[in-house]
């Protein structure tokens, strides 16, 4: 493979610093490509005349509700691309990682390091080798670690359908796609099942990893030339908690060691994607999913179904009567050149299989809520008035409940105004870079501030009015 020295040291740099949410290969020859996406500025607030760092939006639902406050991070997307053998094979054969660096305490990237305990973080969320279409068979395989999921609600960052990110192995064939992942939690502070449990086989009471299997199956089902509607199903699979055999010298009774009997889940899905009008660019997306079990996951603004929620059956020590759905439609509308909207509307109730549902004991006496309800509605408008700048409005409503049915809401109205210069002078939704001044006003209603049921509250105390001005950027390498 021939790769050209300064190519080297862009790749080079790039492992030093630091993941994207898109295929980009724009810097590239025939055997090297390099992707990237990043944001970063910096914010002001009248509450504390300096940086807030923190979302408006209500705990728990992420960038659900608008981003345009979202602090900086950055990704980089190197891929290798190897030749077949034969001259005539189309084969494409793919080895790609993806690097990504943020501050873990919303410190501005310029002012933080690996060195700070809290500081800058790297991580590593892919490294896979893909080789499609092998021999001109049509079938396309992939092995290693993946994002590996489908349509997102872009203004929200929300994959909320097929999330299949993990380390595995998949295929495709045409209009099918299946494959397995291996999932295990490393957040030992978390130190309960689903994925934690306590092993005393040697004698010493440990923690152990219990790592679940989660196979997945799409197909597409191609309506007719504006409509097609993609099936999904899941199995969910965790082994047995605890090792059959005791070590003698155990210090702990036999009547008090946990043992955490397997569990399993199951989701099915169905996604109509329809291209409405194809002269204006409208579309729309409409997904209905359902999780039973230990694979009902899906909170704080992600949707990975092997994330389970809830309290368990502490009698049964399984996940057996959880569940959880999820309704989303995600639609863009290409006014013109010069204008377009995104819009979404996302619901979520889910259950564990504790009790009631309100505050349940879990695993090690943690207690939980074992149902919630999420419900947001949100629009962005963005409209050029000339080559180089556009305004960007962005509307969005979300509430949520956690418990019963008689436990109150809490709920955010926000508002988001940017003027964006684009010095591309592209006019179109998807150009970037942009620098952008963003404003961003949100009303919250008594319980979500008296409860601080914000990031933004929680640094600024009860408020039912929260305010944030920035000066920001953000780019991404597309495709060509």
């Amino acid at each position: 493979m021939k790769v050209k020295i300064s190519v080297l040291a862009i790749f080079f740099l790039a492992s030093i610093l630091s993941t994207a949410q898109i295929a980009y290969e724009r810097i590239s020859n025939k055997s090297f490509s390099l992707g990237s996406y990043g944001r970063a500025g910096v914010d002001w607030s009248a509450e504390n005349s300096g940086s807030v760092g923190r979302r408006l939006n209500l705990n728990n639902l992420g960038s659900i509700g608008g981003r345009m406050e979202e602090q900086d991070y950055m990704e980089l997307v190197p891929a290798f691309h190897f030749k077949p053998a034969g001259e005539d094979d189309p084969t494409k054969i793919n080895v790609q990682m993806r690097l990504s660096a943020f501050s873990r305490d919303l410190t501005h990237v310029a002012y933080t390091s690996t060195a700070a305990s809290t500081g800058l973080t790297i991580v590593m969320p892919e490294l896979y080798a893909e080789a499609e279409n092998i021999g001109g068979s049509g079938w396309t395989l992939w092995v290693g670690a993946r994002l590996y999921r489908g349509k997102d609600i872009h203004i929200a960052d929300h994959f909320y359908f097929n999330d299949h990110s993990g380390q595995g192995f998949g295929a495709e064939y045409k209009k099918m796609r299946f494959g397995g992942l291996f999932i295990a939690s490393t957040d030992t502070t978390t130190s309960y099942p689903p994925y934690f449990y306590i092993n005393i086989a040697t004698g010493t009471p440990s923690a152990e990893l219990r790592q679940r299997v989660k196979g997945f199956y799409e197909y597409d089902f191609q309506l007719n030339e504006k409509n097609t509607l993609t099936a999904l199903a899941e199995l969910h699979y965790m082994s047995a908690g605890r090792d059959d055999e005791q070590d003698d010298g155990a210090s702990i009774p036999e009547e008090d060691i946990p043992t955490f009997p397997s569990d399993w889940g199951y989701v099915i899905g169905a996604r109509l994607q329809s291209n409405i009008n194809l002269q204006q660019g409208l579309n729309n997306n409409f997904a209905v999913r359902l999780g039973k079990g230990i694979a009902n996951g899906g909170d704080g603004g992600l949707s990975s179904t092997h994330l389970t929620f809830g309290a368990p059956d502490l009698e049964e020590l399984n996940f057996k009567k959880a569940y959880s759905l999820s309704i989303v439609n995600d639609a863009f509308l290409q006014h013109s050149d010069r204008s377009s909207t995104a819009a979404y509307l996302i619901y979520t109730n889910s259950k564990g299989a504790g009790a009631t549902n309100n505050l349940e004991e879990s695993y090690y006496g943690k207690r939980v809520y074992n149902k919630k309800t999420d419900f947001a509605i949100g629009v962005r408008n963005a409209h050029a008035f000339t080559k180089y700048f556009k305004l960007l409005t962005d509307l969005h409503y979300s509430q949520r409940k956690d418990g019963d049915y008689d436990n109150p809401w809490a709920n955010v109205t926000k508002l988001s105004l940017a003027p964006t210069l684009c010095p591309t002078g592209d006019k179109s939704f998807w150009a970037r870079p942009e620098f952008r001044f963003v404003a961003s006003f949100a009303y919250y209603n008594q319980y979500a501030a008296d409860e601080m049921y914000s990031p933004y509250l929680q640094v600024v105390g009860n408020r039912r009015f929260g305010h944030y001005f920035g000066i920001k950027m953000e780019w991404w390498i597309l495709n060509e």
